[in-house]
């Protein structure tokens, strides 16, 4: 059974008209013990499904530990979403809810390859010397 019901199903086939280049979903899962794994991966490929400038790839998180830490996932579910290159975005957990408007922003954005920040703050991100890892969590509590 669908997760996206079809009146979402033509909403965000219509968003997704606008894509410029391809974009790659990776999910990494586990089926024995992972809550929201299944569904998590079944919402990423039906997603994934709705333009042809999406591709999707599946990962065993215990199986596939190399694609794993080359990816920086250390945790289950987990989403990444990149163009021909890593821009370092992760979703941990399954984005439903609010979430899934992260999901689909993602998508938009790494099809443009443009962050849409703004020209002042791109130049103070240039100056950074060190690498820094910033994480948002994201919740409606």
């Amino acid at each position: 059974m669908p997760l996206l019901d079809d009146s979402i199903r033509t909403q965000v086939e219509k968003r997704f008209k606008e894509l410029k280049n391809p974009v790659k979903i990776i999910n990494f899962t586990q089926e024995i013990e992972c809550q929201y794994c299944a569904e998590t991966r079944q919402l990423m490929e039906e997603i994934a499904g709705l333009s042809g400038k999406l591709s999707f790839e599946v990962y065993n998180f215990v199986t596939d530990k190399e694609k794993a830490k080359s990816l920086r996932i250390d945790k289950i579910p987990a989403t990444v979403i990149m163009g021909d290159k890593d821009y370092g975005i992760r979703l941990f957990g399954i984005p439903s809810g609010y979430e899934f408007m992260t999901v689909l922003e993602s998508i938009e954005m790494v099809s443009r390859r443009e962050s849409g920040l703004m020209p002042e703050t791109k130049k103070k991100l240039a100056t950074l010397a060190k690498p820094l890892h910033l994480e948002v969590f994201v919740t409606p509590t």
